[in-house]
């Protein structure tokens, strides 16, 4: 039997997101029979980035806002693993913003997984990049003056080959949805909406289940999955499509980096070269 329970108990809020995202996780991992040393996850700083340190598997929690390039210098190294990245919306799309951006355009075949509370929960309570306008926060006390980020939209137009959206409220279907984020062979990225039950007043379980539906629409329509990511934004949130939003096979940056494809130890003598001298400068 493959396990990924630990000891380690997770020190989240009673009604966190993070559990269901947590237990969808492990779920994933284990119908889809990967062992646990086969699997790294890697996070950044948060609430959720706490994941590692709950699933029995390989895993970094590292810099604020680095997921993505930590993640995509793993699967470099060990291309046999399965690499997933999770991190918050403010780790994501705020200090990630970048890396979120090129990550998708390069296509390396990691998964990516957004806790996207819309709200930096970690930090009690400030407004993050996918903060609704108008919402009153810590940092926002008069009303969140500019509108929110569009992680979807944003990752169809960077060129992610699979694009989906969850909910924390429906762990079968949000399990369902890593499964194939984790079959994808390139960048798949999920944003789970995951309600703050703590500092997001707002966008809570009940407000989202009055919104989200699930889409059933041909995702390897990049027209079709483009209306639906904006959907939430030209409806002003009141319908919220759940699913496959996006899902094309091209080519994954991995095959640049893998061995032996530039030959380029072929000149190298058998015994290697000697760097003694160069380090020196170093001492």
């Amino acid at each position: 039997m493959i396990e990924y329970n630990t000891p380690e108990r997770p020190q989240w809020c009673p009604g966190c997101g993070d559990f269901s995202i947590h237990v969808a996780l492990k779920q994933a991992l284990h119908e889809l029979k990967i062992e646990p040393y086969n699997a790294v996850i890697v996070s950044g700083i948060g609430c959720g980035s706490k994941i590692p340190n709950y699933v029995r598997s390989y895993g970094v929690e590292g810099l604020h806002g680095r997921v993505i390039p930590t993640a995509v210098g793993v699967k470099i190294a060990n291309p046999s693993l399965t690499v997933v990245g999770i991190g918050g919306d403010g780790d994501g799309f705020s200090e990630g913003g970048n890396h979120f951006i090129h990550g998708a355009r390069e296509n390396f075949d990691i998964v990516y997984l957004v806790q996207d509370n819309k709200i930096y929960g970690l930090t009690t309570g400030q407004a993050s990049p996918t903060t609704h306008k108008g919402i009153k926060t810590k940092t926002t006390p008069d009303g969140n003056m500019v509108s929110e980020f569009r992680p979807v939209p944003m990752a169809l137009a960077a060129g992610a080959s699979f694009v989906a959206t969850a909910f924390a409220g429906d762990v079968l279907h949000l399990k369902e949805i890593i499964k194939q984020a984790i079959q994808h062979r390139g960048f798949a990225f999920v944003d789970i909406y995951q309600p703050c039950i703590t500092w997001n007043k707002y966008n809570t379980y009940d407000w989202y289940k009055e919104r989200v539906y699930k889409t059933d629409h041909d995702p390897s329509d990049w027209n079709k999955a483009w209306e639906k990511a904006w959907e939430p934004y030209t409806t002003n949130f009141e319908k919220i499509p759940l699913g496959v939003i996006y899902k094309k096979e091209r080519e994954i940056a991995d095959e640049f980096f893998s061995p032996g494809r530039h030959n380029l130890t072929k000149d190298l003598p058998p015994e290697g070269l000697d760097v003694s001298e160069l380090a020196k400068e170093f001492l």
